[in-house]
């Protein structure tokens, strides 16, 4: 095969060698000095191209695919602030463990420090947030250089997917040309038809990827088993506990694991087991209240739990997170990528073993359950708060009960994701767990505003389930560069838009009582959202209480195309009814 340029010959093996390894699409943004990636990208027949014109949005595109699918979708861009602009993205991925490969386009190392144009220092850009770094040497058509650009595409794609997944970056310099333009075979960009001199390897690579990498599973110790299996037998009162993940515990197995033990499941939103099938096939209660009553007074009483299973990160609940903090008992984090992920720093065990492996064997080994007597107050408590939930729903109407209509209504399957601040707290109190297959995503690793919409549109893109975004007013606008996406990746989603003029979580913390409050931190904005229905060719509605919500919510998921679905509330009174919903629940439960 002949190659106009070694840029082009570099390029195309790079991608080749990427599409062998599986990956399917990948986000580009234009630009100059990323030309050879691009074209590459853009004529292999295998690769799905998500152009995108603002880079912190592709990368949160490509973040949000990643987390639906479980693989890297790599980003392409030009040098220079093009590629800082992937920084807020490549920190969530790296604290949420989301696989992501990013190819920056960067100058000749002879420009670097030069004041040439458009020339940053791009060497370990993103610091420590990355997996693996590899600042790539200049196009060469020499057969050994060829065999390390194969091996170093494979090894990415592994690095990205490992047992810690996360962002891994390649700086890839480039010298003009940047076109597929021909250049003389004798000249430093030519290409000889003998380039190879006769190494197929480097030429052509291998039926596949050039390096095959096995993942193995980290299989727990039969000792730390029978230790864990011997404690939860002698355990009246234990407690299975899913933080926030992406790709942790299975529905099986933890279906597996509470009916051996009998342990109630605190399952976070974003673990992917609050909802599923499987919630019907657990004899313990799979609670999703707790927030509200947990460190409320409700459980003063209670005597602690003996044992905890933990998996997943930090739990989004703050009650949950205090009330483990403050709990005299033994507390079991199992994660296989050996990360830490207990901020209250009171967990007495960390097993860095498959968590689905450690749930089945501890399941085969325990043949006596927890107390009824336990199960039977988690039980309790669950049901006085989704009866009060209920109530609050038809009396009034308040943003946590958007989140009550939205998880309860959203079509089977559907893929869910919830923004950062009060929505996603809301989703943790006021979303009921059920036997539907929702895929509830947000962004926990780092928790930040930034990205929430193109996060989103980078999930919906990877699956035809309907795609239901729940962002507030201050998330919206931070991120309306990404909504071009709905136009340019061919996403439709409902987007719930829950409008207080400034966001509410402040509202939750000591600093509403300073006089400081309204002008900077709750920094009213005063913005009419309607008209980026025009922008970008979406149809905008605005709503207003819950059985226009509820009428409006079902018949977008049922229509082709985007909806903006715009609900106005008053934070300080949708705070009232949470208060009061505590209040209620824990006056109700205190009384039995």
């Amino acid at each position: 095969m002949s190659h106009p340029n070694v840029n082009t010959l570099w390029a195309e093996t790079l991608v080749a060698e990427l599409a062998a390894g599986g990956v399917d699409a990948v986000c580009v943004s234009p630009g100059s000095r990323s030309t050879p990636l691009t074209v590459a990208f853009a004529e292999h027949p295998d690769v799905t191209v998500y152009s995108h014109l603002d880079e912190r949005s592709s990368a949160f595109f490509a973040l949000g695919r990643a987390k639906r699918t479980g693989e890297p979708t790599p980003l392409v861009c030009t040098s220079g602030t093009a590629a800082a602009n992937f920084h807020p993205a490549v920190i969530e991925a790296a604290q949420s463990g989301v696989p992501m490969l990013l190819l920056t386009a960067d100058r000749p190392p002879e420009l670097i420090d030069s004041g040439a144009n458009q020339t940053v220092d791009q060497e370990k850009l993103y610091g420590d947030a990355v997996r693996w770094y590899r600042d790539m040497p200049e196009p060469a058509a020499r057969p050994r250089t060829v065999r390390m650009l194969r091996t170093t595409m494979a090894r990415a794609l592994t690095e990205a997917t490992g047992s810690d997944p996360g962002p891994v970056h390649l700086n890839c310099r480039f010298q003009k040309p940047l076109e597929p333009t021909p250049a003389p075979e004798d000249g430093p960009d030519g290409v000889p038809d003998d380039w190879a001199d006769g190494d197929r390897l480097a030429a052509e690579g291998r039926d596949g990827p050039f390096v095959r990498t096995s993942q193995g599973t980290s299989e727990p110790p039969s000792g730390d088993v029978a230790r864990i299996a011997r404690a939860v037998e002698s355990a009246d009162r234990g407690l299975v506990v899913a933080g926030p993940a992406d790709d942790g515990l299975g529905a099986e197995a933890l279906t597996s694991l509470a009916n051996a033990t009998g342990f109630p499941v605190l399952a976070d939103p974003l673990s992917d087991l609050r909802y599923g099938p499987h919630v019907d096939r657990i004899d313990p209660p799979v609670c999703g209240g707790y927030d509200a009553y947990l460190g409320s007074g409700a459980t003063e009483s209670w005597v602690d739990p003996e044992i905890v299973l933990r998996v997943g990160a930090s739990p989004t609940s703050k009650p949950l997170r205090h009330y483990l903090r403050d709990a005299d008992c033994r507390q079991i984090l199992v994660d296989p990528s050996g990360r830490w992920s207990e901020a209250e720093f009171t967990a007495t065990d960390h097993l860095v073993a498959d968590e689905d492996a450690v749930a089945r064997a501890v399941a085969e080994r325990v043949t006596e359950s927890g107390a009824r007597a336990w199960r039977d107050r988690f039980e309790t408590a669950e049901r006085v708060h989704w009866d009060a939930v209920s109530d609050a729903v038809t009396d009034r109407y308040w943003e946590g009960g958007v989140l009550a209509d939205v998880t309860a209504h959203a079509p089977n399957p559907t893929t869910v994701f919830v923004s950062n601040s009060m929505p996603v707290r809301d989703l943790d109190r006021f979303g009921e767990p059920r036997a539907a297959d929702l895929t509830v995503l947000g962004n926990r690793g780092a928790s930040g505003i930034d990205g929430i919409t193109s996060t989103a549109l980078g999930a919906g893109s990877a699956t035809p389930d309907p795609l239901v975004l729940v962002t507030g007013d201050l998330a919206y606008y931070h991120d309306m560069n990404g909504l071009l996406a709905l136009s340019r990746c061919g996403v439709d989603a409902t987007i719930v838009l829950l409008n207080n003029d400034g966001g509410g979580i402040f509202h939750a913390l000591p600093i509403e009582d300073h006089d400081t409050f309204e002008e900077q931190f709750k920094t009213p904005h005063g913005l009419d959202f309607g008209p980026t229905g025009d922008l970008y060719g979406l149809a905008y509605r605005r709503v207003d209480g819950r059985g226009s919500f509820v009428d409006a919510f079902t018949e977008s998921v049922e229509s082709d195309g985007t909806q903006v679905v715009e609900v106005c509330f008053d934070a300080e009174a949708s705070h009232a009814v949470r208060d009061d919903l505590t209040a209620r629940v824990r006056d109700a439960i205190a009384s039995r």
